[in-house]
């Protein structure tokens, strides 16, 4: 399977910001890519009130995102808002070249150092598999990935890449978060991670003028199933094509058989 991971840094414009998704799609087609994966919040950064801006632009940005699918043939992964009630949901819109759709809504909200998503934000609740070039596909959203029974669950039921879209927020610590977490989940799930994350603003000369909002700080990254570090980006913005042998999926679950194993329901 290849994937395409597109590393971009959105902003509050959302006609820029499908705009970016635009260009970076066609240049993953042209590269032959099943899946092209964006961030979470590339429809509207967190930098700014959210259920008003969603509710003008949610309907202009899924038909972007389908379109785009259906315009360059190639399943498209990328984070946006939808209106629930005073709050949103923070989605994971998978759109297919057939104009067909999975969505997502995160589960776990990031009420932690020093930002309340749970203020705009409405949880999901419940877990969503899907499938691109006949691989199964567990969807996740940047705080979902430090709860590792959700990953056991996905493979359980089957996935053999799970995709983490992020938005991750800077701070102490927090890069060597996300590498030992994206490590971690691939390992006690035997699957490959495509972790996918805002590139860091001030690479765009954009100054979050330390706002508690997670803003991004780059490090997209693939992991295999045996915790090995396929690629991991920078800071700045980038596109970047990845090939993944599926064949070691099945190889991690009979020499590493920790969800066989596990007591306690994990």
């Amino acid at each position: 399977m290849r994937i395409a991971l597109a590393q971009i840094s959105s902003t509050r414009d959302v006609a820029q910001n499908i705009e970016l998704l635009r260009e970076n799609v066609a240049t993953a087609a042209q590269h032959d890519a099943d899946l092209v994966v964006f961030p979470e919040a590339s429809m509207l950064s967190f930098e700014g009130p959210l259920p008003d801006e969603t509710a003008a632009h949610q309907g202009e940005w899924e038909k972007a995102v389908k379109d785009a699918a259906q315009q360059h043939g190639i399943a498209i992964a990328a984070g946006g808002f939808k209106t629930a009630g005073e709050r949103v949901y923070n989605q994971l819109l998978l759109a297919y070249p057939d104009g067909s759709e999975k969505i997502y809504n995160k589960m776990h909200l990031f009420d932690a150092y020093g930002f309340e998503e749970s203020e705009n934000v409405a949880p999901g609740d419940e877990l969503v598999l899907a499938e691109v070039a006949g691989t199964k596909l567990g969807l996740t959203v940047c705080y979902d990935v430090r709860f590792p029974k959700l990953y056991a669950e996905y493979s359980r039921a089957g996935a053999q890449v799970m995709l983490v879209i992020a938005s991750w927020g800077e701070g102490s610590g927090k890069v060597d978060q996300w590498r030992a977490l994206t490590t971690a989940r691939a390992l006690d799930s035997n699957s490959y991670v495509v972790a996918v994350g805002q590139a860091h603003p001030l690479t765009v000369g954009s100054d979050p003028d330390e706002s508690p909002a997670p803003l991004g700080i780059g490090r997209s990254r693939v992991i295999d199933p045996f915790g090995r570090e396929l690629v991991e980006l920078g800071e700045s913005p980038d596109l970047r094509l990845v090939e993944l042998d599926l064949e070691l999926v099945e190889e991690a679950h009979q020499k590493l058989p920790v969800l066989e194993n596990a007591k306690l329901g994990y």
